[in-house]
């Protein structure tokens, strides 16, 4: 059997990630906000991909993946994403009542991140 990708793990675990944050901020957040979180949630990645990938090949920089065989460090670096977004998904339940739109913007440009680097080590 062939091993599984390690920047599409890092993409799967950082998207349930998001996806907790997701459920914790629309539970625990200000009411009324669900919808605007699900629409953050699957919007921002998906422009980021386009945006960041449109911006890279205009200034002629390139993409490389996050996690690299030869370099076993870049895993436990690049652990930190879903990590720090698995802490923000508990803050919701320890201090409840307030928007936390901002939050899932920066854990959906992260998920982004993440996913770009599995398209990336995909193409290569």
């Amino acid at each position: 059997m062939k091993s599984v990708e390690p920047n599409l793990l890092l993409a799967l675990s950082t998207g349930l990630a998001l996806a907790l944050l997701v459920a914790t901020a629309s539970l625990f957040g200000e009411p009324g906000q669900t919808l605007k979180y699900v629409v953050i949630a699957l919007l921002c990645p998906v422009l980021f991909v386009v945006a960041n990938g449109w911006w890279k090949k205009r200034s002629g920089a390139v993409t490389t993946a996050m996690v690299h065989r030869d370099a076993p460090a870049t895993a436990v670096w690049a652990s930190i994403f879903p990590a720090v977004m698995m802490l923000g998904a508990a803050i919701p339940v320890f201090f409840p009542g307030p928007d936390y739109g901002i939050m899932v913007v920066i854990a959906s440009v992260w998920f982004g991140a993440t996913l770009e680097s599995a398209i990336k080590a995909r193409q290569n």
